[in-house]
């Protein structure tokens, strides 16, 4: 049987489950949880690289040029989005799983499309919006068996 690795994530958790057997049972296999927490710290302690920019302006020159601001928490999206797709990336080139499927937030989608590697992307077998993170048990399995079944009928 074919296996298929289901991914469920906003920009805080996410879930990767194996998708198997006739019922389409979800197993769990890895959980990924984000907090914020680390750059608003570092913000604290004075540490503003990134969050404000720096200012780069001469005493002889009439005004302050800055740096284009980034927003903290697109950063952190950034980042969990590599992470979780490190984790994807080194199952697919160890072929443990047979295809893919992303149910994700609307901004981590884009983030997470862009740190699959090749082989990823060639097993992206649908993708959808939306933010299941909260659901489980037979609740979950249902939503995402739409969700697939929504993104398959798109193709």
């Amino acid at each position: 049987m074919e296996k298929t690795w289901v991914l469920i994530a906003n920009s805080e958790r996410a879930y990767c489950f194996e998708r198997s057997g006739a019922d389409h049972s979800l197993t769990q296999l890895a959980d990924f949880n984000h907090r914020h927490q680390r750059l608003s710290d570092k913000a604290r302690e004075g540490d503003l690289t990134g969050a404000a920019g720096k200012g780069h302006g001469r005493t002889a020159h009439a005004g302050t040029q800055f740096e284009p601001h980034t927003e903290v928490r697109a950063k952190e999206r950034a980042e969990f989005a590599r992470q979780i797709a490190n984790y994807i990336n080194e199952g697919v080139t160890q072929k443990r799983c047979a295809s893919l499927v992303l149910i994700v937030t609307s901004p981590m989608l884009g983030e997470l499309r862009s740190c699959l590697d090749v082989a990823a992307k060639k097993l992206l077998r649908a993708s959808a919006v939306g933010d299941l993170t909260s659901f489980v048990g037979a609740d979950l399995q249902s939503r995402v068996d739409n969700a697939i079944q929504s993104s398959e009928a798109k193709s």
